[in-house]
Formats: C-alpha cells, sequence, structure tokens
C-alpha cells in the first residue's frame, strides 16, 4: 500500500492543474491517477476557448488565472507554447435586453480591471469585416481572450508538476474508495493507496467516482458538437497578407460561436434541446472517443451561423467533434469540500473545463493549503447543492443550462426546470395568496405576491411587474402587520453540557445568555466571513441556531466540526421545522389573541404556546418593524398560519415575500450573508464591529481579523444612489471621480424611505465625488452615516 498526503483522481485539465499548484504551494507525496491517459475524457477535445467574460467575479478570476497560466507562465517554466492564441473575442446582439448584460459585465470588469469594451456596429465591423451587421445593435470586446491547445496546456502543468515531485499514473482506472483509520483507502487497477485527502477531479466519470466516496455529485455529460472547416478563402486571405488573427465571435441570440483555426474557421452550436449521455453511467472502456456526426440536430444554427459570416459557407466541413462535456445544475464547477466527510474535495463538473481549469487549481489549491479559498466561493463551492439534487433534478438543470449556455442573465433570474422539490407546508397558502416563488437551495419560497394567483415575473434589468406590488407588502408590513414563509432557513438544535464551551468559542460575538438571541459570524482561518447565525440560547445546555438556506450543508459540516471536543450534538432541523414571519406594528396585538404567554422583550426567545400549539417565538427582525418569528413542527404550520390570518384579520393583515425584505433591510443597512458578508472580508472590514468581541476571548480567525484591520483599507459603506430608470442590484463599480474605489454587493428600492439604497465595499476611505456605474450610467451616490429607516431601532424595541 503506498501513503500519499493527496490523491487526485482524474487527469484532465482541472485535476492536472490541481496537482501542478499543489506541487507548487509545496505539498508532498501529491498522486494524480487517471484511468486513461491525460486530457480523456472531455479535455482533449475541448475547443479551447479562454475568455474573462463572466457574470461573478469568482468565476470571472478563475478564467483570467488559466489564460494568464497558459500564455505566460507555462511557457517561461517549460520554454514550450501551450498554443495560446490572443485573438480577442466578441459577443454580439440584437436584443436590448442584452446589451444591458453586457453593460452590466462591462461595468463588473472596471472593478476587477479586466478591460471589456461595449461595441457599436460599426466597431464590429472593425474588428470582425466578415460578419454582416444586419439587424445588430451591438456588443461587447474581450481584448486579452484567446484559445489554447487543451493537451498542450494539461501537459505542461503536467510536465511541470512531475518536475517538482508530483507524480503522475496514467491507465490505472480507481475501482474503489473507502474510508478507514482516518484515512482514504483508495484501490485503483495497479496500486492501493492510504490517502490523507483525496479530490474527485474525474470530469466526465464525477459522478462515478462520487458514488464511490459517498458523495452526490450532480453533474451529467452532456453531448456538445462543433465542426472544423476546410480552407476559406476569405480566412486565407487575411493570413496571406499577415493580418492578425480574427477575434472569436459569439452570437448568444442565434447560439452559436466562431473562431478561426489557421486558414479555416471552428463553429460551436447550442442547440436548445440538449442530448444527455450516459446518466447513471460512463461506459468504462470511453476514454478518447467521440460520437458520430448528428448536425441534423444542429441544422438551423449552422444556417444562421452561416448568415451572420457567410464566408463560414465557403468552407467544406472537414472534421466533426461530438463528445461529451459535464453540466452542473448552474453550469458552474463544483469545487471545494465533499458534504458530510472528511479531506474529501471536489473538483469536477465544469461544462468550461479547460477554460477554467487553471483558475480552478488555483482556487482548489489555495483552499486546501490555507483552510480557506482565496475569494468568494459561493458560485462554485461543491455543497451549494444537497441530496435533494437528484437524478431528476440533474438532468432537468443539465438540459436547461445547455439549452441556456446563451441565455441572457437577469439579477433576478429564475428559471423553471427542477423547482418544486422542497416544499414548505406552507406551499400552496402561499400559492393561493398570490405568491409568485423563487428557488432557494432546493426550496421554494415566495419572492413576491400579485394580485391573484397566476402571476409570473417579467424578468428585465429594470423595474418590472412586481416594483409596485413589493411596496404594497413593504407599506402593509410598515404600518399594519404581515405574514411570511420563511421556512426555508437552515435550522439546527445543539444539545448537551458542552454548549457553553461550543457557542463561546464558535465566532466572533459573545454568545447570549438562556432566553436571548444573538448573531455571530463564524470566520475563515483567514479571517473573513464563513457564516453567520442566528444563535437563539434556550438554556444552559440547548442552543437554536439558523443561518440562510444556501449554506445548509456548508453549515452543517462547520458545526459538526466545531462539535470536536465539546460535549455537544448538532441535529439538522431544516426539513422538521417551519417558520412564519408575523411583521409589522400590530403583530403583538395578533399575537395576543391567540396566546396567554408573556410575549417576552426584543431579541428574546421562548418557547410558548400560539392557538393550543407548541411554538418557539423568536422577537427579531430582518426588516426593521417589531415582529417575531415563530418556529413550528412542520405538521403543526398550516394550523398556525390560519390561525394568525384570522386573528389578524382585524388589523389588515397581509403577506410579504423575499424581495420585500431585501428592500426593507437595506433600509436599516443590515447585511446579507452571501452577497455583502463573504470570506473575502472580515466583520470589522464589513461595519459589523458592535458584532466583534474579540478580547479575552479564542476563536477561529481571530488573529488573522485582527491583524488585517491596519493592512486593509476595505471598507462597507451604505450608499443613497440617485434616482433613475434602473435600481442598483449587484457587482456595479464605485467611483470616486474617474477612478474606481469599489463595488456593490446589494441594492434596491427603499419603498419606506422612498431612497435608492446600495451596500458597497471601498477600498480606500473615499466619501466625495462618488457615483456608481449602472449599465453605463453615471449615478451620483453619497454614503450615508447611519440607516435610513429608524436607526434607533425604537420601532422594534417598543413593538
Amino acid at each position: 500500500m503506498s501513503d500519499v498526503q493527496v490523491l487526485i483522481i482524474g487527469g484532465g485539465a482541472m485535476g492536472t492543474s490541481l496537482l501542478y499548484h499543489l506541487v507548487k504551494a509545496g505539498w508532498q507525496d501529491v498522486v494524480l491517477v487517471e484511468k486513461n491517459d491525460l486530457t480523456h475524457g472531455s479535455t482533449w477535445h475541448a475547443a479551447g476557448l479562454c475568455t474573462h467574460f463572466a457574470h461573478n467575479p469568482t468565476i470571472q478570476e478563475l478564467r483570467a488565472t488559466s489564460v494568464r497560466l497558459y500564455r505566460d507562465i507555462l511557457p517561461e517554466e517549460t520554454g514550450q507554447s501551450c498554443g495560446f492564441h490572443r485573438s480577442g473575442a466578441m459577443r454580439i446582439t440584437r436584443n436590448p435586453d442584452r446589451m444591458d448584460e453586457f453593460a452590466h459585465v462591462a461595468g463588473l470588469s472596471d472593478f476587477t480591471g479586466y478591460p471589456l469594451e461595449l461595441l457599436t456596429p460599426e466597431r464590429i465591423a472593425e474588428l470582425h469585416p466578415l460578419a454582416r451587421l444586419d439587424g445588430l445593435l451591438g456588443g461587447i470586446y474581450e481584448p486579452d481572450d484567446g484559445h489554447v491547445d487543451p493537451s498542450l496546456a494539461t501537459n505542461a502543468m503536467a510536465q511541470v508538476a512531475q518536475r517538482g515531485g508530483g507524480t503522475v499514473r496514467r491507465y490505472e482506472p480507481v475501482q474503489a474508495i473507502r474510508r478507514e483509520g482516518g484515512a482514504w483507502i483508495v484501490e485503483a487497477s495497479k496500486a492501493t493507496y492510504r490517502a490523507q485527502h483525496i479530490v474527485n477531479a474525474a470530469g466526465t466519470w464525477g459522478f462515478e467516482v462520487g458514488q464511490m466516496m459517498g458523495v452526490n455529485v450532480p453533474s451529467v455529460p452532456v453531448l456538445h458538437q462543433y465542426l472544423v472547416t476546410d480552407t476559406v478563402e476569405a480566412v486565407a486571405d487575411r493570413q496571406a497578407r499577415g493580418l492578425a488573427e480574427l477575434p472569436m465571435i459569439r452570437d448568444p441570440e442565434e447560439s452559436w460561436y466562431v473562431r478561426q483555426e489557421r486558414d479555416g474557421l471552428i463553429l460551436g452550436p447550442y442547440e436548445r434541446e440538449a442530448q444527455v449521455w450516459s446518466v447513471d453511467g460512463v461506459p468504462p472502456e470511453f476514454g478518447a472517443e467521440l460520437m458520430p456526426p448528428d448536425l441534423d440536430r444542429v441544422e438551423h444554427i449552422i444556417e444562421a451561423a452561416m448568415a451572420r459570416i457567410p464566408a463560414l459557407g465557403e468552407g467544406g466541413v472537414k472534421t466533426v467533434v461530438n463528445g461529451p462535456i459535464t453540466f452542473t445544475p448552474d453550469a458552474n464547477p463544483l469545487i471545494g469540500p465533499a458534504h458530510g466527510v472528511e479531506n474529501a474535495w471536489l473538483l469536477t463538473g465544469s461544462s468550461m473545463g479547460v477554460m477554467e481549469g487553471g483558475g480552478a487549481g488555483w482556487f482548489l489549491a489555495h483552499w486546501m493549503t490555507y483552510g480557506a479559498p482565496p475569494m468568494d466561493a459561493l458560485a462554485v463551492d461543491s455543497r451549494r447543492f444537497g441530496a435533494w439534487a437528484d437524478r431528476d433534478y440533474r438532468v432537468a438543470k443539465a438540459v436547461e443550462c445547455f439549452g441556456l449556455q446563451f441565455g441572457v442573465h437577469y439579477p433576478y433570474e429564475e428559471r423553471p426546470a427542477g423547482r418544486g422539490l422542497r416544499l414548505s407546508p406552507l406551499h400552496e397558502h402561499m400559492r393561493a395568496r398570490g405568491a409568485v416563488m423563487g428557488a432557494a437551495h432546493g426550496w421554494e419560497r415566495p419572492n413576491w405576491f400579485a394580485d391573484a394567483p397566476g402571476a409570473v415575473a417579467v424578468e428585465s434589468f429594470r423595474r418590472t411587474n412586481w416594483f409596485a406590488p413589493v411596496a404594497r407588502e413593504c407599506e402593509t408590513v410598515a404600518s399594519r402587520v404581515a405574514l411570511a414563509d420563511l421556512s426555508v432557513f437552515s435550522k439546527f438544535e445543539v444539545t448537551g453540557p458542552g454548549v457553553p464551551g461550543f457557542l463561546d468559542t464558535l465566532g466572533a460575538n459573545r454568545a447570549p445568555r438562556a432566553g436571548r438571541i444573538g448573531l455571530t459570524h463564524v470566520l475563515t482561518p483567514a479571517g473573513g466571513v464563513a457564516s453567520e447565525f442566528t444563535v437563539a440560547r434556550l438554556s444552559g445546555t440547548h442552543a437554536y441556531l439558523t443561518s440562510a438556506a444556501a449554506a445548509e450543508e456548508m453549515d452543517d459540516d462547520l458545526l459538526r466540526a466545531h462539535a470536536t471536543g465539546h460535549e455537544v450534538e448538532v441535529v439538522n432541523r431544516s426539513e422538521d421545522l417551519a417558520v412564519i414571519g408575523l411583521m409589522g406594528p400590530k403583530a403583538r396585538a395578533v399575537l395576543e389573541v391567540l396566546t396567554e404567554d408573556s410575549l417576552g422583550a426584543w431579541l428574546s426567545v421562548q418557547e410558548i404556546t400560539v392557538a393550543g400549539l407548541p411554538v418557539r417565538a423568536l422577537r427579531v427582525s430582518y426588516v426593521g418593524e417589531p415582529g417575531w418569528e415563530l418556529h413550528v413542527a412542520r405538521d403543526d404550520a398550516v394550523t398556525l398560519f390560519d390561525a394568525l390570518e384570522a386573528a389578524g384579520q382585524a388589523h389588515g393583515i397581509g403577506y410579504y415575500g423575499a424581495y420585500a425584505a431585501n428592500a426593507m433591510r437595506l433600509e436599516k443597512g443590515y447585511r446579507g450573508w452571501g452577497a455583502d458578508l463573504t470570506t473575502e472580508r472580515t466583520p470589522l472590514d464589513s461595519g459589523l464591529d458592535y458584532l466583534v468581541a474579540a478580547e479575552g476571548r479564542d476563536f477561529a480567525g481571530r488573529e488573522a481579523m485582527l491583524a488585517r484591520q491596519g493592512d486593509s483599507a476595505w471598507s462597507m459603506v451604505l450608499l443613497e444612489v440617485e434616482p433613475g430608470e434602473v435600481d442598483p442590484f449587484y457587482a456595479h463599480p464605485v467611483y470616486c471621480g474617474a477612478r474606481v474605489v469599489g463595488v456593490v454587493t446589494s441594492g434596491a428600492y427603499g419603498h419606506r424611505t422612498g431612497k435608492v439604497l446600495a451596500l458597497a465595499y471601498l477600498r480606500e476611505p473615499a466619501r466625495d465625488d462618488l457615483s456608481l456605474r449602472i449599465l453605463g450610467q453615471a449615478r451620483a451616490a453619497r454614503v450615508l452615516d447611519v440607516a435610513p429607516y429608524d436607526p434607533e431601532n425604537a420601532r422594534m424595541r417598543d413593538g
């Protein structure tokens, strides 16, 4: 048996990049096993496109890191080219919404520092003279984009890694994996390994290797075709004249990309109806094979591409590549710890494995080395899907993602596939009252309430059909009383004699005393915010913790890891309990009709009887109005809701959803985990000094957080923004004069205050001459020193 520190399973671009970066980080005894040869599966037949275009800064950095690695670093280290061509790339459109999307991505790139240029039709013609301009509104240009030879890049990473002490073992398929004696035992065809860490980088086989690990890996192979033309005269002529390579061009409305390949062209169509392949198990003998061409499926897309670039029709088809690529339910890769198992990691599921692989290996190597990701990981964290992401879900979402590979990404996007998996007991009640539902970690939750059941949200970057209903919801909460279904919260019981020590060392804030509620932030080793918990202290030996829906698996892992050394039991109650929000100045009057128990002070927790039912009542509010979160057994939720609704009729009771809650919490300046609070920034950076009690206490990340105080100029501010036709949402650059000094993390129109509000991080202490760029429009902004709504919390204290 061979003892190794890390065993990486899979030798595509992703796994080989991790080997390279772990060796660079100083790890010893790192072994990569590959069932065939390096690049077999998907990497070898990829078109090699590399881009900086992304809607999320972490995804953008994965892609930009890949470009730097393939273009600059590996050629310098090996003395050989990876075949990287800096051709540039453009996306063109005839869709006004798409131009909004392009403007938004260009704004994000102003902050991240990767230059993207919005294009007029005339500029498109200048950059790509073979493209027709009929009907085009414009586009976006990515000057540093290009394409790489996937095999050259992967083998270059392997070469450098092996030179540094890493090991690559080809033609050694993994046959079984088990946990034994605190280590991973991996049986492969040529050897058995005892590994401290294992990494599933199996790509096409990611699901199967996940099954061996006991981990759900929600990825599906989908067949993608592209064709390579023979010589195209117009391209050959440009070559003969020594002209620069044509930029890659994508038409997202017609769903294709085209790039130059020597004196010909490559055309890659994405059909709307994806063809999934080997969902329940990829054939073990599969390696560097392709499927037969099936151009009938994409004929209409080919015709559209030739209409836009007539030169495509001049070259005959030389080669058709039809092979599998993997898709996750949101088309982002799975990177990070595997849920529920120790020292197991995922680095798989990327539909853009070459484009993201170089950066993905860097990202996970940093996480494994330092105990925290180098950037906010929420978009890629392998635990963003739970056990609810079953076969039907992963297939439905893979088909949807493939078909919407070039779909417009709206700021409040809700896609229809794979819905209805996790339903609150109040789901039908909400729908009957006009709730328009959204999805949160598999749950259905009300986003907003229409006048009648059956409404759907109109997606746009601008104010849309839910703006006025949300205004009514906010008015109801502020002036009367409203109900909300908050059952999507992640919920955990912690019991046992070790609860005091468990809570005191959990996060940056002190634990609340019995009967009280506190907010605590669990930190990464680097001092960033890993998790945010509302901690309700029921007794000396019993605590109840709630957190964001999307954090369920991450927080479950975190709490169980922290329980080590404490005499406590952690139980996930997320499915067992429902939560009803009762918020507004008339909330107390409603409850008093239904209970004889004392209702307690602000930030208290009590177990009381309401309408004859046992209820855990938390007097806490995320919306800035007096109210309660009422936590109740799932089977009792409907009865409790009906009683509250009936008692509230005399007070004009209504309902509110997630969009209204977001607008109201911004009026209070409340930070939201996953948007405003991430692993990248400390609680002190985030303006949460009042929730940090560092003196005399020991908790993870404490020293790093304090050490970063003097070095970092980052600070979160609440901005009032000049009104305009578009409200801020996220990822808008903040300018001080002509300099980019920050980025918006969340924003909305505050209906109670009549103010346009945004939370933003600034990387220098700028206060004057601030503005946002929202879809290319400059909007003046000023820092608010206090929250614009009830800054003294009088309404919540006195209600």
